[in-house]
């Protein structure tokens, strides 16, 4: 499940969105992440309102009347026949995630930046894998993300999740 990073031997830790929940104290979403190994760690990060809703949609599998960015983006891949094999969150700065597209196009891989949550948007969308890498993984808040989480889920009761 997990594949070597290039710049390192560790392995990275495969990921999986459990859901997008609002945090109402600062109009932003959170998305809360998985392993997918088993463990029941969590990974959160915080995004805006927008992105987050264009990951609840491709959660949904909800279709919009026309394309949204990230559909467009994928549709531009399908037409030119690029691929995106993974994403990979890649560092963390000052409380600020990066992120890695991996593109695939006639047996050569280039890589682009991206915010985590358009990578996150867009591999839901393609059905890529999500990676984090150990340092990141490690690096995380080091607070209880799931008692955390539990306090800000029962605080919103009756409101949406998206």
């Amino acid at each position: 499940m997990s594949e070597p990073t290039p710049q390192s031997a560790e392995p990275l830790i495969e990921l999986t969105v459990d859901r997008v929940v609002e945090d109402s104290t600062t109009d932003t979403r959170i998305v809360v992440l998985s392993r997918t190994d088993g463990q029941t760690e969590r990974f959160m990060i915080w995004i805006g309102a927008a992105e987050g809703e264009s990951i609840r949609r491709a959660l949904d599998t909800a279709v919009t009347p026309r394309p949204m960015s990230h559909d467009l983006i994928k549709h531009f891949g399908e037409h030119l026949g690029v691929t995106v094999p993974r994403v990979v969150l890649t560092d963390v700065k000052s409380s600020t995630y990066f992120a890695t597209v991996y593109l695939e196009n006639k047996g050569v891989t280039r890589t682009i930046d991206a915010r985590p949550s358009d990578a996150i948007a867009l591999a839901l969308r393609c059905h890529t894998p999500i990676y984090v890498t150990q340092d990141v993984w490690r690096r995380r808040s080091g607070q209880n993300l799931d008692a955390w989480l539990s306090k800000l889920e029962t605080k919103n009761i009756g409101a949406q999740e998206v």
